[in-house]
């Protein structure tokens, strides 16, 4: 009986570490995603910048255009 009691003890253990190192890699997995977000969400961010940086200076030049063109009439 003493040896199926250790045994039943390890199997015990092992289930413990398991459970344990489950939880650690779903806590890295998680922090991983927050990274991962994190750079998308700048990228997404650098992105639009430009865009709305380039449709300013297109309603720029628009703007100079019908300036140019009203002015000389």
């Amino acid at each position: 009986m003493g040896v199926l009691t250790v045994g039943g003890a390890l199997a015990q253990d092992g289930a413990k570490d398991n459970a344990k190192r489950a939880g650690r890699d779903v806590k890295e997995a998680g922090k991983s995603t927050g990274r991962a977000v994190k750079h998308s969400g700048k990228a997404v961010a650098k992105g639009t910048e430009k865009g709305v940086n380039k449709a300013a200076g297109a309603t720029e030049k628009g703007a100079r255009k019908v300036k140019k063109k009203t002015s000389s009439s």
